[in-house]
């Protein structure tokens, strides 16, 4: 599938978050990842309400576009947080980054009582990788705050034969479900779940394949940063792990990710840029 830049810049329209407006296929966005679990995949957990303020800040000079916040992690074999736990840690420091950056901020979690308390802290997303099915509540929310959200396909515990198929199928469901319960097409943003729930050669394939997902006529975010998908191919080497994130962000955008979430904000806006100006034919001068 050839990418139309044009055309999709003119389908897509735009989403409002905070006091930004992302003009979906005008250029690259950039979701800068803040985790406050001790035990996060990438190895990048903060362990201070400062030592994350710091980054966020940093994300922000280093051109991200919003800071998505978690307080759990998302690998697979994570011990689930309390609810007491993840506002404990999330809901303070939001409380502080709102002070601190003036991008807008989203909240990566599936329970519905740390998301109210994220929304009514100034959160203007929520990035909820259970794609609103874990709680039904979390449905009502988004819809009631008219808040941008990410609709992620996860396959954990489901796994699929054809894989593309899969993803596309149930994005599919996820916007019909979010449509319904009220929520406006422009708050959808879609995300394959790189990782959760496909084998490697999936994940591989998304990325090949990730054009096909323009048929839902929503943006794409992908999360592929410091993925186990990238270490199966060039190991634990921290550099190795950059420079592989890199090729997938690349290609993935030239197969039409509109929006990136990234744990090295200031690398990664490199690859965004150069990619946006072959690509989109930005003009960069």
């Amino acid at each position: 599938m050839t990418m139309d830049y044009k055309a999709e810049a003119n389908s897509l329209g735009v989403t409002r978050c905070r006091d930004s407006i992302f003009a979906w296929g005008k250029r690259t966005y950039i979701m800068g990842v803040i985790n406050l679990s001790p035990d996060s995949f990438s190895g990048d957990g903060c362990r201070s309400i400062d030592e994350a303020l710091q980054q966020a800040v940093r994300f922000a000079g280093e051109g991200a576009d919003i800071i998505d916040v978690g307080g759990e992690s998302t690998r697979p074999d994570a011990a689930p947080v309390p609810v007491e736990e993840e506002l404990k840690r999330v809901i303070p420091f939001i409380k502080e980054l709102m002070r601190s950056v003036s991008i807008p901020v989203s909240i990566d979690t599936y329970k519905y009582e740390v998301a109210v308390q994220a929304l009514d802290a100034g959160v203007s997303m929520v990035n909820d990788i259970s794609g609103l099915k874990m709680q039904p509540s979390m449905l009502r929310l988004v819809a009631e705050r008219q808040a941008p959200v990410v609709l992620t396909s996860n396959e954990r515990g489901q796994p699929s034969r054809d894989i593309t198929e899969t993803v596309i199928s149930s994005l599919q469901a996820l916007i019909r479900l979010a449509l319904d319960a009220g929520i406006s097409r422009q708050n959808l943003v879609t995300d394959p779940g790189i990782g959760f729930g496909k084998t490697q050669d999936q994940n591989l394939e998304i990325l090949r394949k990730l054009a096909d997902l323009k048929t839902l006529g929503r943006p794409i975010l992908i999360g592929t940063s410091r993925k186990s998908f990238i270490r199966n191919v060039l190991g634990e080497d921290s550099e190795a792990l950059l420079q592989g994130t890199a090729a997938t962000l690349a290609i993935g955008i030239r197969n039409g990710a509109d929006m990136v979430r990234v744990h090295d904000v200031g690398a990664m806006s490199h690859v965004c840029r150069i990619s946006d100006a072959i690509i989109r034919a930005r003009d960069e001068r």
